[in-house]
Protein backbone atom coordinates (compact mmCIF):
# COMPACT_ATOMS: atom_id res chain seq x y z
CA UNK A 1 0.00 0.00 0.00
CA UNK A 2 2.89 2.44 0.80
CA UNK A 3 4.39 1.46 -2.33
CA UNK A 4 1.45 2.37 -4.50
CA UNK A 5 1.08 5.87 -2.54
CA UNK A 6 4.67 6.13 -3.43
CA UNK A 7 4.19 5.28 -6.87
CA UNK A 8 1.10 7.82 -7.53
CA UNK A 9 1.95 10.35 -5.48
CA UNK A 10 4.10 12.04 -8.33
CA UNK A 11 1.53 11.56 -10.64
CA UNK A 12 -1.03 12.87 -8.96
CA UNK A 13 1.59 16.48 -8.40
CA UNK A 14 2.23 16.22 -12.43
CA UNK A 15 -1.57 15.64 -12.84
CA UNK A 16 -2.43 18.93 -10.67
CA UNK A 17 0.35 20.89 -12.51
CA UNK A 18 -1.31 20.41 -15.16
CA UNK A 19 -4.17 21.50 -14.42
CA UNK A 20 -3.33 24.85 -13.01
CA UNK A 21 -1.55 25.64 -16.39
CA UNK A 22 -4.23 24.78 -18.83
CA UNK A 23 -6.68 26.65 -16.20
CA UNK A 24 -3.69 29.48 -16.44
CA UNK A 25 -3.84 30.08 -20.27
CA UNK A 26 -8.06 29.45 -20.12
CA UNK A 27 -8.31 32.61 -17.48
CA UNK A 28 -5.60 34.37 -19.24
CA UNK A 29 -7.09 34.16 -22.71
CA UNK A 30 -3.68 33.23 -24.36
CA UNK A 31 -3.88 33.79 -28.18
CA UNK A 32 -0.61 32.19 -29.47
CA UNK A 33 -2.15 32.52 -32.65
CA UNK A 34 -2.03 36.06 -32.76
CA UNK A 35 1.57 35.75 -31.36
CA UNK A 36 3.10 33.32 -33.93
CA UNK A 37 0.62 35.02 -37.01
CA UNK A 38 3.00 36.43 -39.87
CA UNK A 39 2.03 40.15 -39.20
CA UNK A 40 3.32 40.00 -35.73
CA UNK A 41 6.58 38.85 -36.82
CA UNK A 42 6.09 41.34 -39.36
CA UNK A 43 5.80 44.01 -36.66
CA UNK A 44 8.26 42.65 -34.27
CA UNK A 45 11.14 42.44 -37.19
CA UNK A 46 10.51 46.16 -37.93
CA UNK A 47 10.40 46.98 -34.29
CA UNK A 48 14.09 45.10 -34.42
CA UNK A 49 15.66 46.70 -37.54
CA UNK A 50 15.32 50.23 -35.87
CA UNK A 51 17.88 49.13 -33.16
CA UNK A 52 20.59 48.68 -36.10
CA UNK A 53 23.29 49.79 -36.61
CA UNK A 54 23.83 50.14 -32.88
CA UNK A 55 25.36 53.95 -31.88
CA UNK A 56 29.41 53.67 -31.97
CA UNK A 57 30.20 56.99 -31.58
CA UNK A 58 32.85 57.55 -29.18
CA UNK A 59 31.22 60.15 -26.79
CA UNK A 60 28.05 57.84 -26.26
CA UNK A 61 30.39 54.86 -26.02
CA UNK A 62 32.20 56.54 -23.60
CA UNK A 63 28.59 57.44 -21.99
CA UNK A 64 27.70 54.05 -21.54
CA UNK A 65 30.68 52.83 -20.31
CA UNK A 66 29.96 54.96 -17.55
CA UNK A 67 26.77 53.98 -16.65
CA UNK A 68 27.70 50.44 -16.80
CA UNK A 69 30.08 50.70 -13.83
CA UNK A 70 27.44 52.54 -12.35
CA UNK A 71 24.95 49.72 -12.61
CA UNK A 72 28.03 47.70 -11.45
CA UNK A 73 28.76 49.48 -8.62
CA UNK A 74 24.61 50.21 -7.38
CA UNK A 75 24.38 45.71 -7.48
CA UNK A 76 27.81 45.13 -5.77
CA UNK A 77 27.48 47.60 -2.95
CA UNK A 78 23.71 47.09 -2.91
CA UNK A 79 24.62 43.60 -2.73
CA UNK A 80 27.11 43.94 -0.24
CA UNK A 81 24.99 46.01 2.43
CA UNK A 82 21.70 43.13 1.46
CA UNK A 83 24.21 40.36 2.97
CA UNK A 84 25.42 41.85 6.33
CA UNK A 85 22.04 42.42 6.90
CA UNK A 86 20.95 39.27 6.12
CA UNK A 87 23.07 37.78 8.01
CA UNK A 88 22.21 39.88 11.06
CA UNK A 89 18.43 39.42 10.73
CA UNK A 90 19.32 35.37 10.10
CA UNK A 91 20.49 34.92 13.59
CA UNK A 92 17.23 35.88 15.41
CA UNK A 93 15.22 34.55 12.69
CA UNK A 94 16.72 31.04 12.70
CA UNK A 95 16.14 31.13 16.03
CA UNK A 96 20.27 31.36 17.38
CA UNK A 97 18.63 34.14 19.91
CA UNK A 98 15.60 32.70 21.09
CA UNK A 99 12.68 31.27 19.78
CA UNK A 100 10.46 34.14 20.61
CA UNK A 101 12.54 36.68 18.55
CA UNK A 102 12.44 34.25 15.54
CA UNK A 103 8.75 34.72 14.77
CA UNK A 104 9.18 38.82 14.07
CA UNK A 105 12.31 38.12 12.65
CA UNK A 106 10.65 36.00 10.23
CA UNK A 107 8.21 38.48 9.78
CA UNK A 108 10.44 41.14 9.14
CA UNK A 109 12.50 39.29 6.33
CA UNK A 110 9.22 38.23 4.97
CA UNK A 111 8.13 41.91 4.51
CA UNK A 112 11.26 42.93 2.65
CA UNK A 113 11.32 40.60 0.80
CA UNK A 114 7.60 40.95 -0.54
CA UNK A 115 7.95 44.21 -1.90
CA UNK A 116 9.13 44.46 -5.52
CA UNK A 117 12.33 46.23 -5.57
CA UNK A 118 11.07 48.71 -8.41
CA UNK A 119 7.92 49.70 -5.21
CA UNK A 120 11.27 50.08 -2.86
CA UNK A 121 13.06 52.05 -5.44
CA UNK A 122 10.52 54.41 -5.71
CA UNK A 123 10.66 54.88 -1.71
CA UNK A 124 14.15 55.20 -1.63
CA UNK A 125 14.25 58.33 -4.81
CA UNK A 126 11.55 60.10 -2.49
CA UNK A 127 13.84 59.60 0.73
CA UNK A 128 17.22 60.09 -1.11
CA UNK A 129 16.63 61.99 -4.29
CA UNK A 130 17.51 60.56 -8.06
CA UNK A 131 20.57 58.55 -8.73
CA UNK A 132 22.43 55.50 -8.03
CA UNK A 133 22.29 55.77 -4.13
CA UNK A 134 18.22 55.14 -4.55
CA UNK A 135 18.70 51.86 -6.76
CA UNK A 136 21.49 50.80 -4.09
CA UNK A 137 19.18 51.08 -1.15
CA UNK A 138 16.48 49.42 -3.01
CA UNK A 139 18.62 46.52 -4.10
CA UNK A 140 19.93 46.33 -0.25
CA UNK A 141 16.12 46.31 1.13
CA UNK A 142 14.89 43.73 -1.45
CA UNK A 143 17.66 41.78 -1.34
CA UNK A 144 18.39 41.77 2.46
CA UNK A 145 14.62 40.01 2.94
CA UNK A 146 16.15 37.08 0.42
CA UNK A 147 19.63 36.41 1.30
CA UNK A 148 18.46 36.87 5.47
CA UNK A 149 15.64 33.84 4.46
CA UNK A 150 17.97 31.64 2.90
CA UNK A 151 21.08 32.67 5.89
CA UNK A 152 18.26 31.49 8.32
CA UNK A 153 17.63 27.68 6.93
CA UNK A 154 21.48 27.46 6.26
CA UNK A 155 21.64 27.89 9.72
CA UNK A 156 18.97 26.10 11.14
CA UNK A 157 20.15 23.14 8.78
CA UNK A 158 23.92 23.33 10.31
CA UNK A 159 25.28 20.72 12.65
CA UNK A 160 25.41 21.87 16.01
CA UNK A 161 28.36 19.25 17.08
CA UNK A 162 31.30 21.70 16.37
CA UNK A 163 30.22 24.56 18.23
CA UNK A 164 28.55 22.14 21.05
CA UNK A 165 32.37 20.83 21.36
CA UNK A 166 33.62 24.36 21.87
CA UNK A 167 30.96 25.38 24.27
CA UNK A 168 31.94 22.05 26.54
CA UNK A 169 35.55 22.87 25.78
CA UNK A 170 34.88 26.23 27.94
CA UNK A 171 34.46 28.88 24.97
CA UNK A 172 31.79 31.43 24.76
CA UNK A 173 28.81 31.49 22.86
CA UNK A 174 29.76 33.78 20.37
CA UNK A 175 33.32 32.14 19.98
CA UNK A 176 31.33 28.97 19.26
CA UNK A 177 29.44 30.39 16.48
CA UNK A 178 32.23 32.06 15.31
CA UNK A 179 34.82 29.20 14.98
CA UNK A 180 32.20 26.00 14.97
CA UNK A 181 29.45 27.27 12.93
CA UNK A 182 30.48 30.19 11.13
CA UNK A 183 33.13 28.49 8.65
CA UNK A 184 30.40 25.78 8.03
CA UNK A 185 28.28 28.15 6.60
CA UNK A 186 30.21 30.73 5.41
CA UNK A 187 30.43 28.93 1.59
CA UNK A 188 27.15 28.49 1.31
CA UNK A 189 26.54 31.93 2.50
CA UNK A 190 28.82 33.52 0.07
CA UNK A 191 26.93 31.18 -3.05
CA UNK A 192 23.53 32.74 -2.19
CA UNK A 193 24.89 36.25 -2.12
CA UNK A 194 26.78 35.32 -5.83
CA UNK A 195 23.81 34.21 -7.29
CA UNK A 196 21.97 37.46 -5.64
CA UNK A 197 24.57 39.58 -7.06
CA UNK A 198 24.24 37.86 -10.87
CA UNK A 199 20.42 38.53 -10.14
CA UNK A 200 20.68 42.13 -8.89
CA UNK A 201 23.26 43.32 -12.04
CA UNK A 202 19.76 42.80 -14.31
CA UNK A 203 17.53 44.40 -11.70
CA UNK A 204 19.75 47.29 -11.41
CA UNK A 205 19.01 48.16 -15.20
CA UNK A 206 15.60 47.86 -14.57
CA UNK A 207 15.41 50.61 -11.57
CA UNK A 208 17.19 53.11 -13.75
CA UNK A 209 13.83 52.99 -15.09
CA UNK A 210 12.27 55.29 -12.58
CA UNK A 211 15.42 57.24 -11.51
CA UNK A 212 17.90 55.49 -10.14
CA UNK A 213 20.78 55.96 -12.30
CA UNK A 214 22.91 53.59 -14.33
CA UNK A 215 22.40 51.70 -17.92
CA UNK A 216 18.46 51.84 -17.22
CA UNK A 217 17.70 55.13 -16.14
CA UNK A 218 20.04 55.86 -20.07
CA UNK A 219 18.14 53.20 -21.58
CA UNK A 220 14.77 54.61 -20.34
CA UNK A 221 15.82 57.98 -21.74
CA UNK A 222 16.99 56.72 -25.19
CA UNK A 223 13.82 54.92 -25.90
CA UNK A 224 11.52 57.63 -25.08
CA UNK A 225 12.96 60.26 -27.38
CA UNK A 226 13.06 57.03 -29.88
CA UNK A 227 16.60 57.15 -30.13
CA UNK A 228 16.63 53.35 -31.13
CA UNK A 229 20.81 53.42 -32.31
CA UNK A 230 21.59 54.51 -28.40
CA UNK A 231 19.12 51.96 -27.10
CA UNK A 232 21.00 49.09 -28.72
CA UNK A 233 24.39 49.91 -27.73
CA UNK A 234 22.94 50.18 -24.11
CA UNK A 235 21.16 46.58 -24.58
CA UNK A 236 24.93 45.29 -25.64
CA UNK A 237 26.73 46.71 -22.75
CA UNK A 238 23.88 45.42 -20.68
CA UNK A 239 24.46 41.70 -22.48
CA UNK A 240 28.14 41.96 -22.46
CA UNK A 241 28.37 43.09 -18.27
CA UNK A 242 25.75 40.22 -17.52
CA UNK A 243 27.96 37.94 -19.05
CA UNK A 244 31.11 38.77 -17.55
CA UNK A 245 29.81 38.56 -14.41
CA UNK A 246 28.24 35.36 -14.91
CA UNK A 247 31.05 33.95 -15.77
CA UNK A 248 33.35 35.48 -12.67
CA UNK A 249 30.32 34.54 -10.66
CA UNK A 250 30.88 30.54 -11.53
CA UNK A 251 34.04 30.41 -11.37
CA UNK A 252 34.13 32.19 -7.52
CA UNK A 253 31.57 29.23 -6.77
CA UNK A 254 34.04 26.53 -7.91
CA UNK A 255 36.38 27.85 -6.33
CA UNK A 256 34.99 28.41 -3.30
CA UNK A 257 33.37 24.78 -3.88
CA UNK A 258 36.86 23.14 -4.34
CA UNK A 259 38.20 24.93 -1.27
CA UNK A 260 35.06 23.55 1.07
CA UNK A 261 36.26 20.06 -0.26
Amino acid sequence: MTVGAFVWRPWAVLGGFALAAGASFAYLAADFGTLLGLESARQMAQFALGFVPPDTSPEFLGRALTGAAETLAISALGTLLAALAGAFLALPASGRWGRWLRAPARLVLNVLRSIPELVWAVFMVLAAGLGPFAGCLALAVHTAGVLGRLFAETLENTPPEPAAALRDAGSGATLAFFYGTLPVVMPQFTSYALYRWEYNIRMAAVLGFVGAGGLGQMLYVSLSVFKTHEAATLLIAMIAMVSVVDLLSAWLRRFLGRSGA
